[in-house]
């Protein structure tokens, strides 16, 4: 668990830096991927995943 864990904290900081930097290449998109899979498996997969579908049902009842 440790070791997941560390490679979490990793894997975000990379996301973080990336993102702020503004380019998006092939390696930092892997970065992004690998951080998504290891959040799958957390306990915050739940509340992510609650959060993407409130967000998704709320854009798709607005009207332009």
């Amino acid at each position: 668990m440790a070791v997941s864990i560390s490679v979490l904290l990793l894997l975000l900081i990379l996301a973080i830096v990336f993102m702020r930097t503004g380019t998006l290449r092939m390696t930092h998109a892997l970065v992004c991927v690998l951080l998504g899979f290891l959040l799958a498996g957390t306990s915050v997969a739940p509340s992510v995943y609650d959060g993407l579908s409130t967000t998704a049902e709320l854009v798709s009842g607005l009207r332009p």
